[in-house]
């Protein structure tokens, strides 16, 4: 069954909520290390997962077509754009240009340039 990014979004932000609410019992676990690492795994999860709706929605505010995302994403245009498209054209003009300053903030220098400190 095809799950949209929406989709993804809120139940990656359910298991954190679940993660972070959850209190085991000191006497009935040892060490809740393993647990901590799931809770972060499913943090960072949620974060990645964010982060390329961003890319997405970006490329799409500055024309790529959905077969060059899709290109990207290792799948076809088609996919993309059932998986994305949706949620690309809902996000604002505001959202659009935070990701862009984020994204242009991580991208690595040019060759030849080194990254500012």
């Amino acid at each position: 069954m095809p799950r949209s990014t929406e989709d993804i979004l809120a139940h990656a932000d359910e298991l954190a909520r679940h993660f972070e609410e959850h209190k085991p019992d000191p006497e009935a676990i040892a060490d809740a290390r393993a647990l901590r690492d799931i809770a972060t795994a499913v943090w960072r999860l949620a974060d990645r997962q964010r982060e390329l709706a961003d890319a997405v929605s970006v490329a799409r505010a500055e024309g790529h077509s959905w077969a060059a995302i899709g290109a990207m994403l290792g799948t076809s245009g088609e996919a993309a754009r059932q998986r994305y498209g949706k949620t690309a054209s809902k996000r604002s003009d505001r959202e659009r240009r935070r990701a862009a300053r984020m994204r242009s903030k991580s991208a690595a220098p040019a060759a030849g340039e080194r990254k500012r400190a």
